[in-house]
Formats: structure tokens, sequence, C-alpha cells
């Protein structure tokens, strides 16, 4: 590929992608980005996440300023050359009441489940998303690992948004499994391709989308299948770097 600066984005997941698990991103991935990358295309970050999260993981707050764009919250809070754009409110979109009784069931549901630990805050609530996590966000990086684990064999995750399907069908939600121990709940259409409605104005001819969650239910399901897109499955922070000298060759 040769790439035109101005023409081409390379926007990425941040959890598993950029950065291990709720890790900081490592310098060396950093300098890739910045050095290599950066000279050649336009790049952006969409996670999942709140904006503090995400410049934790990203080394600072001024990770606005050293993406051309950062979508915090699948796009709902969003940042184009370090100023902020328009932000959306779950709460205003759904109502205190309906979020109320979804909330209640969620933590009966979540008093019901026996693991190997639960730790705190099990439900954290968002500007655009709840997020669910049956373990606890609390829990320590070998809890999470444990957890992961646990899930895969056991499907904690699966089950519970298989239940709160059934228990609120027409409540207008939609769940995506993120990270090692937690999902999130998010009014239809309010997944990762929100973010490209920020994007459709802004003339590029190719969007290449990095994650690793690209599987029905993963959290990046929905943008990398995306037409206005081409998707990239990654499975570590290092296979991103692979797959980012192949195709611009770096």
């Amino acid at each position: 590929m040769e790439p035109n600066s101005n023409s081409v984005l390379c926007l990425f997941d941040v959890d598993g992608t950029l950065t291990k698990p709720r890790n900081a991103i490592e310098q060396n991935m950093e300098n890739f980005i910045q050095n290599k990358l950066k000279p050649l295309c336009k790049i952006g970050l969409v996670g999942g996440s709140d904006f503090k999260k995400i410049a934790e993981q990203m080394n600072g707050d001024d990770v606005i300023y050293r993406y051309d764009y950062v979508f915090a919250e699948n796009g709902m809070i969003y940042y184009k050359n370090g100023k902020e754009g328009s932000r959306q409110s779950i709460q205003k979109f759904m109502g205190e009441e309906k979020l109320q009784k979804f909330i209640n069931f969620v933590l009966k549901y979540l008093s019901t489940i026996e693991l190997p630990v639960k730790r705190g805050t099990f439900i954290e609530f968002r500007q655009s998303m709840i997020n669910i996590s049956p373990i606890g966000r609390s829990c320590s990086q070998d809890e999470r690992d444990a957890f992961e684990k646990y899930d895969n064999e056991h499907n904690i995750r699966k089950t519970m948004i298989t239940a709160l399907k059934q228990h609120f069908p027409d409540i207008g939600f939609s769940y995506s499994i993120g990270g090692q121990i937690s999902f999130d709940v998010f009014p239809n259409g309010w997944d990762k391709t929100y973010c490209l409605k920020h994007l459709d104005c802004e003339g590029f001819k190719e969007i290449h989308y990095f994650g690793d969650k690209t599987d029905v239910g993963g959290n990046d399901y929905e943008i990398f299948h995306d037409s206005r897109t081409i998707g990239h499955k990654v499975k570590s922070p290092q296979d991103t770097m692979q797959i980012l000298s192949e195709l611009f060759n770096i």
C-alpha cells in the first residue's frame, strides 16, 4: 500500500489490540504508532471504556493530541485534533424508570452467581452504557486472568446476557462482551459503529479497523464487519504491529 496521510485512517481498539488487557501501552508500540505509522495515515482510537480509562492505558490525557481521533464509550464522547465534539447520555435516552428496573434485575441476578472469587464494583454506570462485571471490577490482575479462564469454560457472561435478553425482550438494549471480566449494555445501534457517524463526512477513502473481539458477541464485531471499514482481526499488540508493518510496508 502507498497510503496518503489524509485519505487513510487506522482506527484501533485499545484492550488486547494496542495494549495487554487493562495494561498501559508499551513504549515500543507507542513509538511504532507515532514515529512510523502516523506519518503515513491518520490514527484514531475507539474504546467502550470511558475517557479516563482510555487515557490511563494510553499514558495520559494528552492522548487526544497524539491521536487524530479518540472515541470514548464507542464514540458517544469523542475528540478530534484535541477538541471535544458532542456527547450522548444513556440516562437521557432511556429514562430513569427503565434503567432502574434493568439495574435492579441485574443486581438480583448477580447475587445468585457463585464464582471462585467475587470483589467489588459489579455495575459501572457510564455516560453511554452500563458495564457489568460478575466478578467485580476491583479484582486484581491475577483474579482477572483466572476469571477469564473460568468464564471461557463456564460461559458466565454469555449465560447472563441470555437471561437479560429473555427478561427484557423489548427494552432496546444490545450486549457486547469485551475485555476479560465484563460486558457492556447499551441502546441498540450504540456499538462501536456509532463512531463512524463522526467520520462519514471526513472524506477518508479507507478506514482500517483493528480489534481482537471480532466474533459474534464481541465488542468489535459490528465495526469489524461494517461496510465502511476494512477489518483486521488481531490476537495481541504484537500481532497488531506485525499486520501494520505488512500493510504499510514499514
